[in-house]
């Protein structure tokens, strides 16, 4: 079954179209590494939460949109082999696709897909 990388961030809301061609760089690169398909979604009605809330988790300021996004890969072997060439790929240098967004807030993991309907 298919597997997910999924992630969440906090991005400088004036950054919109910066973080827009960032991702559609690095969507080039993970496609030709093996995923399958890449998902950016610009928070649009995300919450503030008492006790635990996505802009809690990321540390969200006054001035950022909180982003959800994954990656749909093929297996978990192909994943495995795919970020390892994504991350030596020399359009992910940060000198080339810098990151419009503080990475050290970043939320992610890689999901085993268990449901798709």
């Amino acid at each position: 079954m298919s597997y997910v990388d999924g992630c969440v961030i906090a991005v400088p809301t004036a950054k919109r179209e910066q973080f827009i061609q960032h991702a559609k760089a690095a969507a080039v690169v993970f496609k030709e590494h093996g995923a399958l398909k890449i998902v950016e979604c610009w928070g649009d009605d995300v919450p503030q939460g008492q006790v635990t809330s996505l802009p809690m988790a990321v540390k969200l300021k006054d001035d950022e949109t909180v982003v959800f996004s994954w990656i749909l890969w093929p297996s978990r072997q192909v994943r495995d082999a795919g970020m390892r060439k994504v991350m030596e790929d020399p359009r992910m240098k940060p000198e080339v696709n810098p990151m419009p967004f503080d990475g050290q807030r970043m939320i992610y993991g890689g999901f085993e897909m268990i449901l798709e309907s």
